[in-house]
């Protein structure tokens, strides 16, 4: 079995390299090999997964090393895969969606005359971010996250010839690359401390190394992570990379490379169980994200900028779960894996819609598609129901189980947690209620565009509805079937761990809780959406609403904190380089050019003037000599 592992990372990368590297001669067929290799990958995680299925709980860590990459004196870098169920949960997610999303994206970019070069770019993303979740080392996982950064940016920029792609693409690279900093700079803090990259010595051994340092180690994995996963203070990217193709943001902003920030935070868990001033920060981190993220949701009339304020909002409900330690580590794995689901169905439903609607992404030039497009309409609810936490959906089991651990941390810090909770849970039922009513429900409102074509909304091909009603099922079954028995506890605990807090409330009080909040928040979008018709240009709103619409001015703080200082830094710079540093230099070369311009008279080439210098030396010679004898 340990065999494999690698030719997980090797189908999509193979697949990669033939699309990018074979030329025009595939582009006929290479949506159908990219999506293939990406099948390959999956039944061969399957395969895995019912092999480890075979074994006991405590024995199913698979291993293969390929060489040592980098084997110099005491540094031993290897390229060597580890596979155990927190990778297997993973790489399941990673390869079942991604499958879905390239079966998808055959439809959804039919017509696009660069497809061939997309579907390569979907692969390489695949493959970078299998190569990071199964790396048994930092350095190798390092290898894949910049691997899946990369990644990003090609498929964020696909098309480039909006500038607005453009930015959004180096936008998203610059963000990230400030995380990727910090994870950098924890790496050297490990081998200086460890002397080694590997998971195992690192996190076996970090009890037994100063809080000081694993607190450090920590903050710098949680920058990484806040990069990644578009967390407070680095989450600027993530909207704008709605400028990206649909498949693109359900496959990347949605199910994998938002949530490889929770995967660095739970595999590290022992750091960070050694570290509460890191645990701490996480928590804050996740708490302040799950609230930026829905309140930035609830003003967008973007679809796609609302779904992903929602994205912000529940990887911070996971960051949130991955902070309280063995307690929220296996719930924040959970929700992950269903938000997978829900999320992935809702972009793809919100690229069918702009599908059928000649890309047109205001929900307030939508309305009343619930007839014209009834797959992706019930296929969208489902999804929506679930995220919302409608009973006994997906998001019902993975999020009141995060509410609960909030909960569970006591005192006022359990219950301004799990205040914060519910909180989100009502904003995300009006958010996602405000989406529903928009696009679905009401009067049509959608007019003819400048070039005089009106819309004629109709329902997406198979290739598109087929992966949106997998995914569907998915949001509606996977939170029971992983709530059965404690299955998905038992599956994951023997690596993350598990624990019970001494919460002041109970499961059932939670789920009520969660309800009664959720219904709150549909009943408020309700009224602000569905009694009335919709105008077509949002209504200017309150200062909340205007600073929520420009994302709680993210981007204005940023550049007034960085941008700015950074120009005025730059320009003092240039100044002191120009005037000070080449003044000096330039300085001295006109002195030493002007004194050898006047030595340079004295040799005329007359021998007159040679002769006077030969007396002139001569009668000072013979004076100096007189002098001293004198004295």
């Amino acid at each position: 079995m340990e065999s494999l592992i690698g030719l997980l990372v090797g189908a999509p990368l193979l697949g990669a390299a033939v699309l990018l590297l074979g030329g025009r001669r595939l582009d006929r067929t290479g949506h159908w090999l990219g999506t293939a290799l990406a099948a390959a990958s999956f039944v061969i995680a399957v395969v895995l997964f019912f092999g480890m299925l075979g074994r006991a709980g405590d024995d199913r860590t698979l291993s293969q090393h390929l060489f040592s990459w980098v084997p110099v004196g005491g540094f031993q870098a290897d390229l060597a895969f580890q596979l155990d169920q927190l990778s297997m949960t993973f790489v399941l997610l990673i390869t079942g969606v991604g499958t879905l999303i390239h079966l998808y994206s055959i439809g959804y970019m039919s017509h696009d005359e660069r497809r061939r070069r997309f579907f390569g770019y979907l692969n390489l993303f695949l493959a970078a971010m299998l190569l990071l979740v199964l790396a048994d080392n930092y350095l190798l996982l390092y290898v894949g996250w910049e691997g899946v950064g990369l990644a990003s940016f090609l498929l964020i920029g696909f098309w480039q010839h909006k500038p607005s792609a453009a930015t959004a693409a180096k936008k998203a690279f610059i963000v990230n690359r400030v995380g990727d900093v910090g994870l950098s700079i924890a790496i050297l803090l490990m081998f200086t401390t460890f002397g080694t990259f590997a998971f195992g010595p690192v996190l076996e051994n970090a009890t037994e190394t100063g809080e000081g340092t694993l607190t450090a180690i920590g903050l710098m994995l949680l920058l990484a992570a806040c990069g990644k996963s578009a967390q407070v203070p680095l989450q600027s990217w993530l909207g704008d990379a709605m400028e990206g193709p649909t498949p693109v943001s359900a496959l990347i902003h949605a199910a994998t490379m938002v949530t490889a920030g929770v995967y660095l935070i739970v595999r590290s868990g022992a750091i960070f169980n050694a570290a509460p001033d890191a645990q701490t920060a996480v928590v804050a981190v996740g708490a302040v994200t799950l609230l930026f993220g829905a309140i930035v949701g609830c003003a967008k009339d973007d679809i796609k900028k609302a779904l992903a304020g929602s994205t912000m909002s529940q990887i911070g409900y996971m960051m949130l779960a991955a902070g309280l330690g063995p307690v929220g580590y296996v719930f924040a794995i959970m929700h992950l894996v269903t938000h997978g689901f829900f999320k992935a169905g809702l972009f793809l439903g919100a690229g069918s819609v702009m599908h059928g609607m000649n890309d047109e992404v205001d929900m307030r030039r939508y309305g009343g598609l619930r007839t014209y497009m009834p797959v992706t309409f019930v296929t969208f609810g489902l999804g929506y129901l679930a995220i919302i936490g409608f009973p006994y959906l997906s998001g019902f089991f993975s999020k009141d189980e995060i509410i609960y651990a909030a909960f569970g941390q006591g005192g006022a810090q359990g219950w301004l947690l799990g205040g914060v909770t519910l909180l989100g849970a009502a904003l995300t039922a009006y958010y996602m209620t405000r989406i529903m009513l928009l696009t679905f429900f009401g009067e049509k409102r959608w007019q003819p565009d400048e070039q005089g074509h009106e819309p004629h909304p109709h329902e997406s091909p198979k290739s598109m509805t087929i992966p949106m009603i997998v995914l569907a099922f998915g949001s509606v079954f996977a939170g029971f079937l992983f709530n059965l028995n404690h299955s998905f506890v038992n599956w994951l605990s023997p690596v993350t761990g598990t624990a019970s807090g001494d919460s002041p409330v109970s499961h059932g009080m939670v789920s009520v809780a969660a309800t009664a909040v959720m219904l709150i928040g549909v009943g408020i979008a309700w009224w602000q959406y569905g009694r009335r018709p919709v105008p077509q240009v949002a209504p200017h709103g309150r200062w909340v609403t205007r600073a929520a619409r420009r994302d709680l001015l993210q981007d204005d703080f940023n550049h007034a904190a960085f941008v700015r200082p950074g120009n005025y830094l730059t320009r003092g710079l240039v100044y002191v380089d120009h005037k000070l540093v080449d003044g000096v230099v330039n300085g001295i070369a006109a002195t030493f050019g002007g004194l050898s311009g006047r030595l340079r008279r004295v040799q005329n080439g007359f021998a007159r003037s040679y002769a006077v210098s030969m007396f002139g030396g001569a009668a000072v010679l013979i004076a100096v000599t007189l002098l001293m004898r004198a004295v």
